[in-house]
């Protein structure tokens, strides 16, 4: 009897077992990521309001425009962004960065009609991507969890503290038309969502799991801006092998994914052909 409960128990210990596994996969095992619930909400959020409003305008925005107009665009808004990049970088102790954003301020303010040409560049003043959540990271604020906003997406808690001052930083011009802040805002996030257009095919055919591949995506990026590259990966059993760089970790993956996508594939289609043959 005893003999003959053991093996009917063995089942369900598997049944159990097999459970546990997959609550595992579904709930969050990254540490990062204790909010992975509400998170996977709002991701979800976003994207369907990124579906019907906002994606629909960047495709309207650039069949309109041409490319030349479309740079420009992006050159004025640019433009207004370097003081706060300037400001950032000699908070960062990056002095030469910060003189050179400030300069390339007013080099293309004065030069480059207002910002609309890129004269700075071409005088040898490269453009930087600093904000008040790598500065609070430079001088050791703590990251915190990663949490997905309204309408803003992916952040940080220290990135989401210092939304409202980078926002404010980015648009320094005060705009009391409230008409015309509104419409600057809305060109904004159009002229920005136009320049991924595309992208996100490449992502829903690349990977499994999208939210996932954001949340990851954006944590080492944010982690190798604020290192200014200098990430320390930790590998285990693995003294004898090099770590492989930021980029080749994203084109091993991407790999990995599409070979993955196509061994579906194939097994779908001899899983096909099998049921033609045999009639079912």
């Amino acid at each position: 009897m005893n003999a003959v409960a053991k093996l009917s128990r063995k089942p369900l210990a598997v049944a159990a077992l097999s459970v546990s596994v997959l609550s595992g996969c579904a709930t969050t095992a990254n540490p990062d990521d204790p909010l992975e619930g509400y998170n996977r909400a709002m991701f979800s959020f976003n994207e369907q309001l990124d579906k019907v409003v906002v994606k629909p305008a960047a495709q309207a925005y650039e069949f309109v425009l041409p490319q030349f107009v479309r740079t420009g665009v992006g050159n004025f808004i640019g433009n207004l962004e370097d003081p706060w990049i300037g400001l950032n970088s000699l908070m960062q102790g990056k002095g030469a960065d910060g003189m050179s954003d400030l300069m390339r301020f007013f080099v293309n303010s004065t030069f480059g009609l207002l910002g609309v040409l890129d004269v700075a560049t071409e005088m040898g003043l490269p453009k930087h991507d600093e904000d008040l959540g790598q500065t609070l990271g430079r001088w050791g604020v703590g990251e915190g969890a990663y949490i997905v906003l309204p309408l803003f997406g992916s952040r940080t808690v220290r990135d989401a503290v210092a939304l409202p001052a980078d926002r404010a930083g980015q648009s320094p011009l005060n705009i009391d038309h409230v008409p015309t802040r509104n419409s600057y805002t809305a060109l904004r996030i159009t002229h920005v969502r136009s320049t991924f257009l595309g992208a996100e095919k490449t992502v829903d055919e690349a990977t499994i799991d999208k939210y996932a591949y954001t949340r990851d995506f954006y944590l080492e990026q944010r982690r190798y801006k604020v290192s200014d590259g200098n990430v320390t990966r930790e590998y285990e059993n693995f003294d004898a092998r090099r770590a492989p760089e930021l980029g080749e970790e994203l084109d091993m993956a991407a790999t990995a994914a599409v070979e993955r996508l196509e061994l579906n594939r194939m097994g779908g289609d001899k899983l096909a052909d099998s049921s033609i043959r045999t009639g079912n």
